[in-house]
């Protein structure tokens, strides 16, 4: 039986070592970002986080996020997206809704508002298509508030966008032009 306790603190270790620092275990990640799932629990368990297949199979089937896939037959895995490493997650660019919405915190609107969604050390801007799950992402980062992001109106306008596995819009930037300020939401 595998604890949701061991199952959270292994996907935060994950997320640490999948998407931004692998060097950190001792670990590589290919040019699509999966590394080898042996090395993986073999550095992860020399490093102290006790891993085995059947929590990363489980981890994998059971976070609400869908953060990490493996290959097809199990031997890789990887972060969906969110990487401040460069990796090419081999998403082909697709036509995004009308809109869509940043949850982000009410101490960044000004800056927001000033330029834009910038992706930072990530490697693009992540972007949510309803209001709800840009709430949850903007819990992350305080007092929330939402912007609408006109995704079409970008998209006329030469802007790139990608669709991850797990249903996360990612763009490289959001101007001003195209961000619309909401009412804020309570936590």
């Amino acid at each position: 039986m595998i604890s949701e306790k061991a199952a959270i603190k292994t996907s935060k270790f994950l997320s640490l070592v999948l998407r931004h620092s692998p060097d950190s275990i001792g670990i590589t990640l290919d040019e699509n970002g999966y590394t080898d799932v042996p090395q993986l629990i073999e550095q992860a368990n020399k490093n102290g986080v006790n891993m085995d297949l059947a929590l990363l199979e489980y981890i994998v089937d059971t976070n609400t996020k869908k953060r990490f896939a493996f290959n097809a037959d199990k031997s890789k895995i990887r972060a969906n997206q969110g990487h401040s490493v460069e990796v090419e997650l081999g998403y082909s660019p697709k036509q995004p809704p009308t809109i869509l919405y940043h949850g982000t915190g009410k101490k960044s609107v000004d800056s927001i508002l000033q330029i834009g969604l910038e992706k930072r050390q990530r490697q693009h801007v992540h972007l949510s298509s309803d209001i709800e799950t840009a709430t949850a992402v903007g819990k992350r980062h305080g007092e929330v508030f939402i912007f609408e992001v006109l995704a079409d109106e970008m998209f006329q306008q030469a802007h790139v966008f990608y669709l991850s596995d797990n249903g996360v819009w990612l763009t490289d930037h959001v101007p001003t032009l195209f961000l619309r300020p909401l009412q804020q939401h309570e936590n």
